[in-house]
Order: structure tokens, then sequence, then C-alpha cells
């Protein structure tokens, strides 16, 4: 059976994305699924935090299998992650030498797939084709915009999943990118499933918190139970480890949302098409 292909994404920064991504791959693994995580994002923080070996700078990664100027394939750039069962399709290494300037080059590939011709948009999809098979799941870490490395991925997904705090402004910008979700599939992907949302960062304390969770409720589909706000969430990714061996009955507990979420997001039977 053919992996889930989630694509995590919003088009606003600083929600998440990646240490959310991070406790799932655990979560799911520790369910007994193989995943695969693919980092789109050129920050390429998933890659430094879940890469079991570092990389060095001539290793290659997602970068290297998008772009049109070399014969690297996606197979070819994944390496083994933090935990057995977890692998990762990194971005790539920066450019070490510290007299130059810094070259991303996941970034350089998505400049250059702007001016890329026809079947830029299905490059990952096409990467992906031959790993879908050896995994459960492919978890995709996307960039905060709607770029082409977004696109790809959502070409590339059977399932749209955003991550979204319960603020206003989140709330409005999950409606945007709903309708790009919506545009993709009618166009590229009619077999993407969603758009569905994670609910992060969230404060049930305050009236605000409260209110836009309920605005997202009524526009689109919650997975779980919305993650409280917790610095050990962002503390534990940051340092290379699981929520359940962090060593506080905090961390323990919020493990648990991570784990109902892994579950959820593979009822894919639940997740038929939905237009925002």
């Amino acid at each position: 059976m053919a992996a889930a292909v989630i694509a995590i994404c919003n088009q606003k920064g600083g929600v998440g994305k990646t240490t959310t991504v991070f406790h799932l791959a655990d979560a799911l693994r520790r369910a007994g699924s193989k995943v695969l995580c693919v980092d789109l994002d050129p920050q390429g923080n998933l890659t430094s935090i879940l890469v079991g070996e570092a990389l060095e700078h001539d290793d290659t990664g997602v970068a290297d299998a998008l772009s049109g100027f070399t014969s690297r394939s996606l197979p070819e750039v994944v390496t083994e992650g933090l935990w057995p069962g977890v692998d990762i399709a990194p971005t790539a290494p920066m450019n070490p030498d510290p007299t130059a300037a810094p070259v991303d080059r996941l970034a350089s590939v998505r400049d250059e797939l702007v001016v890329a011709g026809t079947g830029r948009e299905r490059r990952l999809k096409e990467g992906l084709a031959p790993l879908v098979d050896t995994y459960d799941v492919v978890l995709i870490d996307c960039a905060p915009s709607l770029d082409l490395l977004t696109i790809n991925a959502l070409v590339a997904a059977t399932d749209a999943v955003e991550l979204s705090e319960a603020a206003l402004f989140s709330a409005n910008g999950l409606a945007k990118l709903g309708k790009n979700i919506d545009a993709i599939r009618d166009s590229y992907n009619p077999r993407l499933r969603g758009p569905r949302v994670i609910v992060n960062k969230y404060e049930g304390q305050t009236v605000s918190g409260r209110e836009a969770l309920a605005d997202i409720g009524t526009h689109i589909p919650i997975i779980g139970t919305p993650i409280p706000k917790a610095v050990v969430i962002k503390d534990a990714a940051e340092a290379r480890t699981s929520l359940l061996d962090w060593g506080t009955t905090t961390a323990r507990n919020l493990f648990a949302f991570y784990r109902d979420i892994a579950v959820q997001l593979l009822e894919v039977d639940h997740a038929a098409p939905t237009a925002t």
C-alpha cells in the first residue's frame, strides 16, 4: 500500500511546523509506521534536528533531487533520521566557506523552478514515486509561503494539512491557503484530500484563543485536540529529544496530543476532498 503523503503547510512563519513534524514523526514511528520526512523549507531546520548524522558540506539533499542541473534522484539523497523507523530527505548543506556569501541551495532551486518549463510543479511527486511503497507515511515540512516548493509538496501529497495558531490573523490566513489548496486540487492533484488543520500553541485560558478556535472549527476540520502552548515542545525538538524521553510529566502528557493527531492523520477515509 502506498504511503500517505502529508504536506504540513502554512503561509505564515513561526507557527511551529518544524517542531510539529518532528514530534509527529516520533509518534508515528512509535505507532509502528515507517516514516520519511522531507525538508522542503530552505531554512533547513528540520534537517538540523532530525538527521541521524550531521551532513558534510558536499552531501546532497532535496535541492539536488529537484534541480534540473543535477542527476541526483530523491532516493539517493534520503538518509537515516534520528530514530529507527524515521528517514529524512534533507535540504542541502549551506556553503561552508566562511569567506564566501552563503549559498542556500534549496532557495536557489526554488528560483530555478520559477523559470522552469512544463512539469516544474510535479518534480517532487515524480521524485517520491520510487519511495511511496517503501514507507507508511511521508511528512513534508513546507516553507512558510505558497511558492513553487510548497506547490510541489501539494501536488505530491495525498493530504493537505494546515498548521495554525488559534488567533484571528491565523484563521484569516487559513482561509486564503485553503483557497489555494482547492486551486491546486482542481488544476494538478484531484486526489488531494483536505484541507484539515492542526491547531498549535493553543491558549485555552484566554477568551480570544477560544473564540479563534471556534472560528477555525466552523470553516475547516480540526485534527485531534489543539496542542497547548508549551516551551518544552520547542526545547525538546531543538535538543533532538522525544517528549517521552524528556523526563518530565508535562512532556509525557504533551506527547499524547501528537499520538492522537498521528492516529487521525492516517484515518484517510474521513479526509475526503473538501472545499473551503
